[in-house]
C-alpha cells in the first residue's frame, strides 16, 4: 500500500465517521418529538415509498422540473455505483477493478457517461431557472440568504463532480489508446470518445496527471458532498425514503383527536353519566400534558422528520390559496422554521444539556399567529409535496395550543364558540328557530 492509498483511506474513514456523527445528531433531534405509532400496513407503505420516493411520481406533475429532477436523481443513484470501484481502487491501488466484467462493464461505463451529461444538462437548466428570477416560489423572502445559496452550491457542486468524472474518463481513454501501462483497455465511452481526441497532443505524464487529478477531485468531492448533506436541505436525498414510508395513511381531511378531549366529549354525550361524579384520578404523576404544541418537543417525531425532509422546492407554497391571495402563510416557511428551531434546540443540548431552556419556542419566536390563522386547512400543501410532508399537522397543533392553552383565537371563532355553547350550532339562532326559514310568508 503506497502513500496515496494511505491518504485516501484516512480521508475515507474521516468522511464516513464525520457523516455518521452528523446523522446521529439529526436522529437525536428527530426523536425529541413525541412518540407516535406509525407501524403497520407495511405493504401499503412500501408501495407509497416505491411510487413517490423511488418512482418520483409527484415530481413529474410539473413536466420540465420533473424530468430534469429525474435526470439528476437517476444519475446520482447509478453513477454512485461507480464510487464503489473508485473506493476499492483507492484503497488497494488497482485501476478499474471491475473491468473483468466484460460487456457488462462496458454497458455500465457507457450509462454512467450518458447520465453524467444528462445531470449536467439538468443542473444548467435549474441554474438558469434560478438565476433568471422568473419563478415566484424561488423569490420568496424565506429563501434569501443561506437557503438560496444552498440551492446554488449544490447545483454547482454537481456540475463540478460530473465535469471531473467526464474529464477522468476522457484522460483514461486517451491513456488506453496510447497503450500506457496500468491503463488497460476497459469500458465503453460514448461521450469521452468525442473529447479524448482533444487531449491527444498531451504527453503521457500530463495525461496521467490530468486523470489522477480528476480522479481525486471526483472522489474527494463526493466525500465532501456526503458531509454537506446533513447541513443542507439536500438531506432529503436520504430522508425521502423513510419519510414517504411513514406517510400518514388516514384521509387528508381527518384530524387527529386528542384523547383527553375525546373522553370529555364522550362523557358529556353519555345520558347515563353522573354530572356530579368526581373526575377520575390521573394515571400518572408525570408532567401535565399540553393541548397542542408550542415548541418542537410537543410535535411528533414524524413532524420533525418532515422538517428535515423538506426540499424547500416551494410547491406547497405555490399551491397554497392563502399565500396566493397575499396572506402571510407559507407552508414551506413553516417547515423551514420547524427545522431551524429544532437545530437550535439540538445545539442547546450539545452546549448546555438536555434540560436547558433558552426561553424561546417555535410558536411566537419563529412562527406567528397571523401565519397560523391564515391557513384554510385545505390540504393543498400536503397534496403538492413531492415527498409527502404534512405542514398542516404542525399548523393545527400550534393553533390548538393557542386556543386551548392560551385562549387565543380570532374574533370570528370566538363568536362561533359562543353560538355553539348557547345554541348548539355555529349560527346565532336559537334551536327553536332553526326551521323558520321553511315557513311560508
Amino acid at each position: 500500500m503506497g502513500i496515496a492509498n494511505i491518504i485516501f483511506l484516512i480521508a475515507l474513514i474521516a468522511a464516513v465517521g464525520a457523516f455518521a456523527f452528523q446523522v446521529r445528531k439529526i436522529r437525536r433531534n428527530i426523536l425529541l418529538g413525541k412518540d407516535v405509532d406509525m407501524s403497520g400496513n407495511a405493504g401499503e407503505r412500501f408501495k407509497i415509498m416505491a411510487r413517490v420516493a423511488l418512482g418520483q411520481s409527484k415530481m413529474v406533475k410539473r413536466p420540465l422540473a420533473g424530468i430534469m429532477h429525474v435526470f439528476i436523481y437517476v444519475g446520482f443513484v447509478i453513477i454512485n455505483l461507480e464510487v464503489l470501484e473508485i473506493i476499492i481502487d483507492g484503497i488497494f491501488g488497482t485501476h478499474r477493478i471491475f473491468s473483468g466484467m466484460g460487456l457488462a462493464y462496458d454497458a455500465l461505463i457507457a450509462s454512467f457517461e450518458v447520465l453524467a451529461v444528462l445531470v449536467l444538462l439538468a443542473c444548467i437548466v435549474f441554474l438558469a431557472r434560478r438565476y433568471g428570477g422568473q419563478i415566484r416560489r424561488f423569490e420568496m423572502k424565506e429563501l434569501f440568504g443561506w437557503p438560496k445559496n444552498d440551492a446554488y452550491i449544490i447545483l454547482w457542486v454537481e456540475v463540478i463532480l460530473m465535469g471531473a468524472f467526464l474529464t477522468m474518463n476522457a484522460a483514461d481513454l486517451a491513456l488506453q489508446q496510447k497503450g500506457s501501462a496500468h491503463y488497460t483497455e476497459a469500458g465503453s465511452y460514448p461521450v469521452s470518445s468525442f473529447t479524448a481526441p482533444l487531449l491527444a497532443g498531451m504527453s503521457e505524464s500530463g495525461l496521467i496527471a490530468l486523470e489522477r487529478g480528476a480522479w481525486w477531485a471526483h472522489i474527494l468531492g463526493i466525500l465532501l458532498f456526503l458531509n454537506y448533506l446533513p447541513i443542507s436541505k439536500h438531506f432529503h436525498i436520504i430522508l425521502a425514503f423513510p419519510n414517504t414510508y411513514f406517510t400518514r395513511l388516514k384521509p387528508m381531511g381527518e384530524f387527529n383527536n386528542m384523547e383527553k378531549v375525546k373522553k370529555e366529549v364522550e362523557l358529556m354525550m353519555d345520558p347515563n353519566a353522573d354530572p356530579y361524579a368526581a373526575p377520575a384520578e390521573p394515571e400518572s404523576e408525570g408532567p401535565q400534558e399540553k393541548f397542542g404544541a408550542k415548541d418542537v418537543g410537543d410535535l411528533s417525531w414524524k413532524n420533525l422528520m418532515d422538517a428535515y425532509s423538506c426540499t424547500e422546492c416551494g410547491r406547497c407554497t405555490a399551491e397554497c390559496p392563502a399565500n396566493i391571495t397575499g396572506k402571510l402563510l407559507s407552508p414551506r416557511k413553516i417547515m423551514m422554521d420547524t427545522r431551524d428551531r429544532l437545530e437550535e434546540v439540538g445545539r442547546n443540548i450539545d452546549k448546555h444539556g438536555k434540560d436547558y431552556d433558552d426561553g424561546k419556542s417555535l410558536l411566537g419566536d419563529y412562527i406567528t399567529e397571523e401565519e397560523l390563522w391564515a391557513c384554510t386547512t385545505c390540504n393543498a400543501c400536503v397534496q403538492a409535496c413531492p415527498v409527502n410532508i404534512n405542514p398542516l399537522e404542525i399548523i393545527v397543533d400550534l393553533r390548538r395550543y393557542l386556543v386551548m392553552e392560551e385562549s387565543k383565537s380570532p374574533t370570528e371563532l370566538n363568536s362561533m364558540y359562543t353560538n355553539v355553547e348557547n345554541n348548539g350550532a355555529p349560527w346565532a339562532f336559537a334551536q327553536a328557530d332553526r326551521l323558520k326559514w321553511a315557513e311560508e310568508d
